[in-house]
């Protein structure tokens, strides 16, 4: 098994090169929909929250309100490592589940959008930065996602800088590219990580 750890900023991507490494073969695991469930109503994780943070944080139908939530943790430091401390281990348990459900010979990308912000990176082993200019991300989020540009700054500078997401890459995937060379990118990408699954299977890690 090849233990691949997937990052980037918010609005960098990572979804269509998860998406697409999926279609050569890869397992994925993907934290952000792993967060959600572990927070889903009835979940020890909503309750842990809503004891954190107060019913405000919940929707009329008990659900975790997302963007209410969202605007409350990433203006202030301090509530957000609150909120990561409530959610990463929960999440972490269950990744390690899912993890060794797959084959031996897999190469298994977990999709972490924290991952430099929590020094994940020696979980895995090898990390892939997707990496954009900032101004791609404002872009995104704002054109694509329907966000303020200050909701999209204060999102942005909650999360790790592009230069420390990068000092932790083994692998960059630049995704300030059209989508064909983003697919001939992921395409080299996965022949190197299929290569190195089969290496390592039955076999010490190269």
């Amino acid at each position: 098994m090849l233990k691949v750890g997937l990052t980037g900023g918010i609005g960098a991507g990572k979804s269509e090169v998860s998406r697409l490494l999926v279609a050569h073969g890869a397992v994925l695991i993907d934290a952000d929909r792993i967060a959600r469930e572990v927070v889903a109503p009835g979940t020890p994780g909503l309750t842990a929250v809503t004891q954190a943070f107060g019913e405000d944080v919940l929707a009329p139908d008990g659900s975790l309100d997302r963007p209410r939530l969202g605007s409350v943790v990433f203006a202030d430091p301090e509530k957000l490592a609150l909120l990561n401390s409530i959610v990463h281990p929960l999440v972490g348990a269950r990744s390690r589940e899912l993890e060794t459900a797959a084959p031996e010979d897999a190469v298994v990308v977990h999709d972490v959008p924290l991952l430099t912000e929590n020094g994940l990176a020696p979980l895995y082993d090898l990390v892939i930065v997707v990496d954009v200019a900032p101004g791609t991300q404002l872009d995104r989020l704002v054109r694509l996602r329907g966000m303020t540009e200050d909701d999209a700054r204060a999102r942005m500078a909650a999360q790790a800088t592009r230069d420390d997401r990068r000092k932790i890459a083994d692998i960059v995937i630049d995704n300030d590219v059209p989508l064909v060379d983003l697919q001939r990118r992921v395409e080299d990408v996965w022949a190197d990580l299929a290569r190195r699954a089969r290496a390592s299977h039955g076999s010490a890690p190269e």
